[in-house]
């Protein structure tokens, strides 16, 4: 299944502007429409709608949600296997890796673009260690309860 728009739909062009995926496809001020074999129902163009246009996978209408009360990925380091899943499981590619101060040699995940995550719980949901948990944007800013991080992977690859 995947998600559909109602004709309450105004063509704002919020929920195409945010898929991942680009499932979500319509002309402004007109009707929009979601492809089912594209769709990951990840929610994110349903928060968005400012008609709550977007019925969800069961039917049920997806009520809109300010993007500043979404909630983010929180990483416990201690519990991460270093697996990159949730790097891969991303749809948004908000989350990169980094290395830690503290001398291990393993690359451990960071949201590194918060502003491209569209708080789906992907990562979350796909994590072996369950090492991820979702939790309101406040609480997922790096440095609480989170071992310091030195710099990307990014960083680490271009000083080599």
């Amino acid at each position: 299944m995947a998600y559909t728009v109602t004709s309450n739909c105004t063509g704002c062009m919020a929920c195409a502007r945010i898929c991942p995926t680009g499932a979500v496809t319509g002309e402004k001020k007109q009707l929009h429409r979601i492809d089912a074999a594209i769709c990951i129902s990840c929610g994110a163009c349903g928060r968005v709608c400012p008609s709550e246009a977007v019925r969800d996978d069961f039917g049920l209408a997806v009520r809109r949600i300010p993007r500043r009360q979404w909630d983010r990925p929180r990483f416990d380091l201690a519990e991460c296997m270093s697996c990159a899943i949730c790097l891969d499981t991303c749809p948004a590619a908000a989350i990169s890796q980094t290395l830690r101060i503290d001398g291990n040699p393993h690359l451990f995940p960071i949201l590194e673009a918060e502003a491209r995550c569209i708080g789906c719980g992907f990562c979350a949901a796909d994590c072996p260690t369950d090492a991820i948990t979702m939790v309101p944007r406040n609480e997922a800013r790096p440095g609480q309860k989170e071992a310091p991080v030195v710099e990307t992977q990014a960083a680490a690859v271009a000083e080599r």
